[in-house]
């Protein structure tokens, strides 16, 4: 990612998420910790976002066509996640969680540089294609960050001082993530109508964000049925974030991912 010195804005962003970091995890000894460290990790994501907003005028297209495109989106959802879900419960391991993960991302692309270009395959100049990506990427944010609840709620009961509440917040986060999941698939089959012809044709990426659905929807069902089983929970919940890891970057491996019609995305 050559293009508006992406390397500059990656490391500037990840500068100010790790001073931020800092004063966080160190507020009840710095005088105002809390507040500064809120004003640097805030800072920071307007930077990658104002890097996005731009690139996207530059390119005259979204930028969501490749891995490495899509990558940089997560850069800006899972900070906006983590700091939302700071200030609503006070989990610092939420923040950091999601803030190391963007900081990977970016490192991953500062790693494997992109070179940018105006290019649009016919497919995805759509009126679909980015309602459908973005709302996909921010599920996926939600989705991982409960992944992390279900390891460290796995974490702690090895420990036994786990608490339900933990597995509640889960639950917030899977309900909100799944309502957009539910929405990626619509927008998936109402382009795919357009582009292709037909709402659905058990495409491997389709195939794979169906099981990723169905993983969520009988996580969510299980906890409706039984409350108090909460380590199995915990478990589907782990196990349905590996299908998710398998939809968004797994299935470029896979053999079968040569026929698909999503591998303009790899």
């Amino acid at each position: 990612m050559d293009i508006l010195n992406f390397n500059n804005i990656a490391f500037i962003t990840i500068a100010l998420w790790i001073i931020g970091s800092l004063f966080i995890l160190g507020d009840q000894k710095i005088k105002n910790g809390r507040l500064i460290g809120n004003l640097f990790t805030i800072t920071g994501t307007l930077v990658i976002i104002v890097f996005v907003i731009i690139l996207w005028i530059e390119i005259d297209r979204p930028p969501m066509r490749t891995i490495g495109e899509t990558r940089l989106w997560y850069a800006v959802f899972l900070p906006i996640v983590g700091i939302l879900t700071f200030f609503k419960w006070k989990y610092k391991w939420f923040l950091f969680y999601s803030l190391g993960l963007a900081i990977l991302f970016l490192i991953i692309n500062i790693l494997k540089p992109e070179n940018f270009d105006k290019v649009l395959m016919p497919a995805l100049q759509s009126p679909w294609f980015v309602p459908h990506v973005i709302v996909y990427m921010l599920s996926y944010a939600l989705l991982g960050v409960s992944s992390v609840v279900s390891a460290w709620g796995l974490y702690l009961i090895k420990f036994k001082t786990f608490k339900p509440k933990l597995l509640n917040k889960a639950d917030n986060l899977v309900y909100m993530g799944f309502s957009l999941l539910t929405l990626g698939l619509l927008f998936g089959a109402l382009w795919a109508k357009e582009a292709w012809g037909h709402y659905w044709t058990w495409d491997p990426k389709e195939t794979w964000a169906l099981l990723t659905w169905l993983s969520y929807l009988l996580y969510i069902h299980f906890r409706f049925r039984h409350k108090h089983k909460t380590v199995t929970a915990l478990w589907i919940l782990a196990l349905a974030f590996i299908v998710l890891l398998i939809c968004w970057i797994g299935i470029n491996y896979l053999a079968v991912s040569g026929n698909s019609v999503h591998t303009y995305t790899s």
